[in-house]
């Protein structure tokens, strides 16, 4: 087990998707339909990044990374987003979703990278 990936990698999605959605509360454009498209799409490409930067050949190796990661989500969602938003947040269907695909987008990285070769020794 990579500790380093497994609780760094939860921070780093955390943060950053934080940092998204403050910026776009900020900017006045966190509700409607493009907004939702755009935090997504980051979701969508720190979880490629995340699940990549682990070098597993099998998503059976990656998926106890990514549901630690989806599980930190919901606890970090807990402690800090809960003492403003309340519990009724978690009522929220975009919510799950996220969390979900916290969970399942590494498990498609293996795809995305060719097999080691062989060597004939």
């Amino acid at each position: 087990m990579k500790y380093g990936a497994l609780l760094g990698w939860g921070i780093v999605i955390y943060a950053v998707m934080s940092l998204v959605w403050s910026g776009l509360v900020i900017y006045g454009i966190a509700g409607g339909t493009l907004s939702l498209l755009f935090r997504l799409c980051v979701l969508i490409f720190l979880t490629t990044v995340a699940g990549h930067s682990l070098r597993f050949y099998s998503w059976k190796d990656i998926l106890p990374y990514s549901a630690f990661w989806a599980l930190m989500m919901a606890l970090l969602d807990a402690v800090y987003t809960v003492p403003f938003s309340g519990w009724s947040m978690y009522s929220d269907w975009y919510l799950w979703v996220g969390y979900g695909l916290v969970a399942v987008v590494p498990l498609f990285t293996p795809l995305m990278r060719p097999l080691p070769e062989k060597h004939a020794t």
